[in-house]
């Protein structure tokens, strides 16, 4: 009897870390997927402000206050 509820409670645990692994699969292809995006969205800003500005500027350049 204790050897089938342990069986059970393992075959959960499995599914559980496939399930999760699942999840965590997808979220690594998302914030991939994100940081490109966040990248080209920051070269197409730097491009505008440097367009109006006639200046090239930094995209990760501290602000003045720090």
């Amino acid at each position: 009897m204790m050897h089938v509820k342990l069986e059970e409670k393992l075959a959960y645990l499995e599914r559980m870390v496939e399930d999760l692994s699942a999840v965590v699969a997808r979220q690594d292809q998302e914030l991939t997927s994100m940081a490109r995006r966040v990248g080209m969205l920051m070269e197409r800003e730097a491009a505008r402000e440097a367009a109006e500005s006639g200046a090239v500027t930094m995209a990760d350049e501290r602000p003045p206050h720090y």
